[in-house]
């Protein structure tokens, strides 16, 4: 395992570290090695690197979503491509949690010190799923994925209030609503360890949109701008996905969203 000195320039290492095990692990030490204050942090570091692709393994090919295989949930098969794709999603954001803290300098160091927490919970959630996975007779690579998480990361690189507002407040936010929900459709098929591994990860993304919810409210003050419109003007010039619901008003709640985000959302039936 490599050895590192300073907090930041080594996300930027494991960003892009290609192999799966070698990300994972890494992440997971270089975490532990912070909390025990085996690291310095530099909040001015910076680097001329451009890192437009992530370190990622040949496989999964990553497909337009609409190309991506669906089969029943009933059958093995079926229960692994959904396993597959909510691994997809926590290798996704072990990286976009790691851009978080390399590629943007000068924020205060809780700031850094919070996306490292994120980076290291995703690292557990993705073993998780990736150990299920391979009860089911099938590794992370096996299935077609697609890549709209870290497209939206590219596009908001420049700008931490638009990645900030983009990604774990919009992108990641909708793993609240649909988390349940896919839940409670693969305990009907009896499969209780993906439950309980949902469980935990619902669990952990409460509190991780609630970073990005943290941050998007620092920043904003700094810049003093109004959080609602704001918001509304920087999905439309990043033509940021439509929030459609249903949606998780409990966990959004508890993730930070304050009553009057919660207000704006496009509609407010079959919430739960």
């Amino acid at each position: 395992m490599q050895a590192f000195t300073e907090c930041r320039a080594a996300a930027l290492t494991l960003l892009k570290e290609s192999d799966v095990s070698s990300k994972v692990e890494g992440v997971r030490a270089w975490a532990a090695s912070f909390r025990h204050q085996q690291l310095a942090l530099d909040t001015a570091w910076t680097s001329d690197e451009s890192v437009s692709v992530p370190g990622r393994p040949a496989k999964p090919l990553l497909v337009s979503p609409r190309l991506l295989e669906r089969r029943s949930m009933a059958t093995e098969e079926g229960r692994a491509i959904l396993i597959h794709a909510l691994a997809h999603i926590e290798f996704n954001a072990i990286n976009l949690a790691l851009d978080a803290i390399w590629r943007f300098a000068d924020m205060p160091v809780e700031y850094y010190v919070d996306w490292l927490g994120v980076a290291d919970e995703e690292a557990y959630h993705f073993s998780l799923l990736n150990a299920h996975l391979q009860t089911l007779g099938y590794a992370y690579g096996d299935f077609n994925a697609h890549n709209t998480l870290w497209e939206m990361a590219e596009k908001t690189k420049d700008d931490v209030l638009a990645r900030i507002a983009l990604v774990p407040r919009t992108m990641e936010a909708r793993g609240l609503d649909a988390t349940p929900l896919v839940r409670a459709k693969i305990l009907q098929v009896g499969d209780v360890k993906a439950a309980d591994i949902l469980s935990i990860i619902l669990r952990d993304e409460v509190g991780h949109v609630a970073v990005g919810n943290r941050w998007y409210a620092w920043l904003c003050e700094q810049r003093q701008c109004d959080p609602i419109s704001t918001y509304t003007e920087l999905a439309r010039r990043f033509k940021a996905p439509g929030l459609r619901g249903p949606f998780n008003l409990q966990a959004r709640r508890a993730a930070g969203f304050t009553e009057a985000e919660l207000d704006a959302l496009p509609y407010h039936t079959h919430n739960f």
